[in-house]
């Protein structure tokens, strides 16, 4: 019945599924075990923001076509964040504030990994913008598996048409973490020699 009295409530509802699709994907245990992102806040909301990039890339190669769906993905976000952000307890004056930094990482991660995604070695790009923006460090073991996931995200997403997207109708890959590289062994009691 709403569909029919406000146009625009089917694409809202689509971009707020498309959102919480995106959410349980960035909630895999997996990338805060095998692939060590931060079990924060901070990293819950980068791996949200890095399967929002690979929507909105995805979606972005349609063009004006998707261009008010993107954005309602981009408002279903905001209203996540508004909503976690009063649990937690930041008040009216504060929450401002808050969303507008969460704008500006988003913006500055959307630029970082379309940036690197494009660049002739993606691989390696992705894995520094990784290191800097996810991991908050200038190189990282995990970063290259993440570029890894992200690349082939991308190759899986565009095999799937728009109307698969916005039905739900699509999955994403399972982020495979390489094995850990052994440490060097060590002999016990040499040092006491």
């Amino acid at each position: 019945m709403l569909e029919r009295l406000f146009p625009g409530f089917k694409s809202k509802k689509t971009a707020y599924a498309l959102y919480g699709k995106l959410v349980g994907q960035a909630r895999q245990p997996v990338f805060y075990t095998g692939l060590e992102v931060t079990d924060t806040l901070d990293g819950r909301f980068d791996m949200i923001l890095l399967h929002m990039f690979l929507i909105q890339n995805r979606l972005a190669t349609e063009g004006e076509a998707t261009a008010r769906l993107r954005r309602q993905i981009q408002e279903a976000m905001v209203a996540d964040m508004d909503r976690s952000l009063r649990e937690m307890g930041v008040g009216d004056m504060g929450i401002g504030r808050e969303v507008k930094k969460m704008g500006v990482a988003w913006f500055g991660r959307l630029k970082a990994y379309a940036a690197a995604v494009e660049a002739d070695d993606p691989q390696a790009e992705l894995a520094t913008a990784i290191a800097r923006n996810l991991y908050k460090k200038e190189a990282v073991s995990r970063a290259p598996d993440m570029a890894a996931y992200i690349l082939d995200a991308r190759k899986k997403l565009a095999a799937y048409s728009v109307e698969e997207i916005k039905t739900l109708s699509f999955e994403f890959p399972q982020p495979v973490p390489s094995a850990p590289t052994p440490m060097p062994a060590t002999q016990e009691g040499a040092d006491n020699e």
